[in-house]
């Protein structure tokens, strides 16, 4: 029988639509160029992200192994949908993220509204009403992009870009904590007489002599700065301990009080206070040694701005 006979209407594959091509190769490149670009950012400084977590009120124990797989999954969703083949796939991995985001989001709207909230590089905004209409927008577009793909293939080659991104984010996440080389906090110290952990979590170690003007000065003027969410201000007398309360309540300067004095100069040794210390995940990161200029806010606001603790 000759071959025309046998074809049918059936036979042929069945293609879409070129339009709809279109919009599923603009959707996937537009949704792969912020996704990507968001996990790479990421996986590039972790310690950071880990603490712009920690201002989105997840736990310190938490932020650093979240903000890795955070990464990486935005990494792998952005690799996906830019290809056809796996766009399916990285449109069901970014539509997750999205929604999910929007639910946190959601259900801690009155305590973030306002926060700057520019996790992707390109995308510059804060939380309020627009930043559901921009996640909805990008959720729109991945739904198009997966919908309108052809059905996936490739599971193998899929797993191997899951592989290459996990190596690239666990060798840049040891190099983060290989720099973390200052001096190692103690495990923990008493405060209001309960062991408090330092390892993790951003700190301000404030040496104080309750008796010294130089001291009070210093402490009155950082008692009207800015600090940033998520940092855990202490306060140490050097001397006179039964003042520490009062000298931090005088002073305005909201935080907790620790007579751990010996324990913790042995860990960061100084001279006279005023002197302070700021530790992240049980590092020290920084000195903040000068207060000489207190009283036109030069010090030790400048020192702790660069150090990213105050606004």
């Amino acid at each position: 029988m000759d071959a025309s006979a046998t074809a049918g209407p059936l036979s042929a594959p069945l293609e879409a639509p070129p339009w709809k091509n279109i919009v599923s190769h603009v959707a996937g490149f537009l949704l792969a160029v912020i996704f990507i670009s968001s996990g790479v950012w990421k996986i590039s400084d972790p310690l950071v992200w880990s603490r712009f977590m920690e201002e989105f009120l997840l736990p310190a124990w938490i932020a650093f192994p979240f903000t890795l797989a955070l990464a990486v999954t935005e990494t792998l969703g952005g690799v996906l949908i830019l290809v056809p083949r796996f766009r399916r796939w990285g449109a069901a991995i970014t539509s997750v993220l999205l929604i999910g985001f929007m639910a946190y989001i959601g259900l801690h709207y009155p305590q973030l509204v306002g926060k700057d909230c520019s996790c992707f590089p390109i995308v510059k905004r804060s939380v309020g009403p627009m930043l559901f209409v921009g996640d909805g927008a990008m959720l729109l577009g991945a739904i198009l992009a997966g919908w309108f793909a052809k059905p996936p293939n490739g599971l193998r080659v899929a797993a191997m870009i899951l592989g290459a991104v996990v190596v690239f984010a666990g060798v840049s996440a040891g190099s983060a904590l290989a720099r973390q080389s200052g001096a190692k906090a103690p495990d923990s110290i008493l405060v209001d007489g309960k062991p408090f952990s330092l390892q993790h979590g951003r700190f301000f170690i404030f040496f104080f002599d309750p008796e010294c003007p130089h001291c009070n000065d210093a402490a009155r003027h950082m008692g009207t700065y800015h600090w940033k969410s998520g940092i855990t201000i202490i306060g140490v007398p050097t001397r006179e301990p039964q003042f520490d309360k009062v000298f931090m309540s005088d002073n305005k300067l909201n935080g907790l009080t620790s007579l751990d004095y010996q324990k913790l100069k042995a860990a960061f040794p100084f001279g006279d206070p005023p002197y302070g210390v700021a530790i992240d995940d049980g590092r020290e990161v920084g000195p903040v040694s000068h207060y000489d200029d207190a009283d036109d806010g030069a010090e030790p606001a400048a020192t702790l701005r660069k150090l990213g603790y105050i606004e």
